[in-house]
């Protein structure tokens, strides 16, 4: 399999029958696509993180003294140690640390992302590292059902979508993702807010829709994409190590900024268009991932 993958569907792991079946179920699983010493790099970025090493300092980060954040607000930085033995969420630092920029940008992920959506060009929306510990009975990490497309309510697109890589083998009892398939096609009036709706709910509604819901097991160096409309969640980690991953978030690149009242953090770290805008086509936050050059 070559580097480049300059329109080379064929040499992808990803048939037309793939394709047919992302679109129907909202989500897809790859099969092996990243080596060892690819995710090994990206073990030793995610302990760089965790010791606030880093390669390239953004704009944020030299306005900003990491002392000086409260644990219970917004940090572009994310976790840090004084926050405990939580849940984990460490936003862009594939633009921070080499070794997970290399997981990030490793080709054949984003060729596999273009291929599913149908995009000729795809870049970089961002990134997070994911940590998930053991449940011990007192630090259960969920996620809640959710969206993408909740939190991306500024970009024009409503295809983009989302590659979850993780560090080690991940089964059910370590945490996995789960998809609700087919949510992808439920009507965008629904009002729940799905970041905040008690799991209750969620299942009712998921129930009374007949959905299906789908643990996504994977061996390490496989990688699931889902659709940014995709309802997902994870429920707590009672395996025997930590769950750690790196997510990576796509755009198309006929992805741009619309005002509709909300904030998206990107907006700050971009740079702005002729009119005012954040220009979601900035290379050195959002770099073109697909084709490579």
């Amino acid at each position: 399999m070559t580097t480049g993958f300059h329109g080379e569907a064929q040499s992808l792991p990803v048939a037309e029958a793939d394709v047919e079946f992302y679109h129907e179920h909202g989500y897809w699983v790859a099969p092996r696509l990243v080596p060892d010493k690819i995710l090994d790099a990206a073990e030793r970025g995610m302990r760089r993180v965790y010791a606030e090493d880093v390669d390239h300092v953004l704009s944020w980060d030299r306005r900003t003294n990491l002392d000086d954040i409260p644990p219970d607000t917004y940090s572009h930085w994310g976790w840090r140690p004084s926050y405990g033995d939580t849940m984990r969420k460490n936003d862009y630092m594939s633009l921070r640390v080499d070794e997970l920029a290399q997981l990030a940008r490793y080709p054949v992920i984003a060729a596999c992302a273009a291929r599913l959506c149908g995009a000729a060009k795809l870049r970089l929306w961002h990134d997070q590292l994911l940590y998930k510990p053991i449940d011990t009975g007192s630090n259960v990490a969920n996620v809640k059902w959710h969206t993408d497309r909740y939190y991306w309510k500024t970009c024009s697109n409503e295809d983009m979508l989302t590659a979850w890589i993780p560090f080690a083998d991940v089964g059910e009892d370590d945490g996995a993702m789960c998809v609700v398939e087919g949510s992808q096609d439920w009507s965008d009036e629904l009002t729940i807010e799905w970041n905040s709706a008690p799991f209750s709910v969620i299942n009712e509604i998921i129930s009374d829709r007949g959905a299906r819901l789908v643990p996504i097991a994977l061996k390490r160096g496989q990688v699931s994409f889902h659709h940014c409309k995709v309802v997902h969640g994870s429920g707590a980690n009672r395996g025997a190590a930590p769950r750690r991953s790196l997510v990576i978030h796509f755009q198309p690149s006929t992805n741009r900024y619309v005002e509709r009242g909300y904030h998206h953090p990107s907006d700050e770290l971009v740079r702005r268009t002729p009119a005012g805008a954040p220009d979601y086509s900035d290379p050195d936050v959002c770099p073109q991932l697909y084709p490579t050059s």
